[in-house]
């Protein structure tokens, strides 16, 4: 099985960027499965239910979510009625929407695709994400079980990894924007990546304009964040797991910028 799976994505202009690269990568690699952080994908931030129906129709089977999932009320109706997104599972119970979800393709097993909250410097989660994941797993189906670990500390997501290391298919850490080079495979058979990177603006800070995000840096003064123009870079990791024993067997950075 092959999953392709694409960092947040950023405002508008990273979903455009998403709707023209995607296709033609799906055609190209034949993936059974591509699941998209759209977090960031309304301008500013959060998602709203355009943003959503956009990814999806660009070729996402699962949209995970972050600590940006609830910033939008326009989306909280489309998050109860819609499976295929999915919003950090160790939110508090009262908030709408799921945090896993079980993607079938005829011919291959269940992926259970479960969404994660990191708590070092971060207000958002309710629940430990270990504690959590432990809480979440007895539920799964048999099949391959893929974390997309939103968390700002390197090490909780390196940790959550190692922990769950053999338990699940894959961890795969966002939130950070940035793609980081330690893409693996845990003696377990677990595929490890620290973060994906994002659908966005390259030369920005995060996707923000860089000149703001100095500003606020230099003077800590309230500044006002506008999303970047380009050019434009769509990063992920491509993975591959064995269909028998659930375990990865590659795992592949991608970053595929404007032409």
């Amino acid at each position: 099985m092959r999953i392709l799976f694409i960092g947040d994505v950023v405002g508008q202009g990273g979903t455009r960027f998403l709707e023209e690269k995607l296709p033609p990568l799906r055609r190209l690699w034949q993936p059974d499965l591509v699941i998209v952080n759209g977090e960031n994908a309304a301008e500013g931030n959060g998602i709203l239910p355009e943003s959503a129906r956009r990814i999806f129709d660009a070729g996402a089977g699962v949209i995970t979510l972050g600590n940006h999932a609830l910033r939008r009320r326009e989306i909280y109706p489309f998050l109860d009625q819609e499976e295929g997104i999915i919003r950090p599972a160790n939110f508090h119970p009262e908030a709408p929407g799921r945090g896993w979800c079980i993607y079938d393709k005829p011919g291959l097993p269940p992926v259970s695709v479960v969404n994660l909250c990191g708590i070092t410097y971060m207000d958002c989660a309710w629940e430990n994400p270990f504690s959590a994941l432990d809480r979440i797993l007895p539920e799964l189906p048999a099949g391959v079980i893929l974390i997309d670990f939103h968390a700002e500390a390197t090490s909780e997501k390196f940790c959550l990894g190692w922990d769950f290391d053999g338990r699940v298919s894959a961890v795969i850490g966002t939130h950070t924007h940035i793609q980081t080079a330690d893409e693996r495979i845990l003696p377990g058979g677990t595929a490890y990546l620290t973060d994906a990177g994002m659908c966005g603006t390259f030369h920005s800070s995060l996707g923000v304009k860089p000149q703001q995000a100095i500003r606020r840096l230099r003077t800590r003064l309230p500044t006002r964040f506008d999303n970047d123009t380009g050019p434009y870079r769509m990063s992920g990791v491509l993975i591959e797991i064995d269909n028998k024993s659930f375990r990865a067997t590659g795992i592949e950075r991608i970053n595929i910028e404007a032409d």
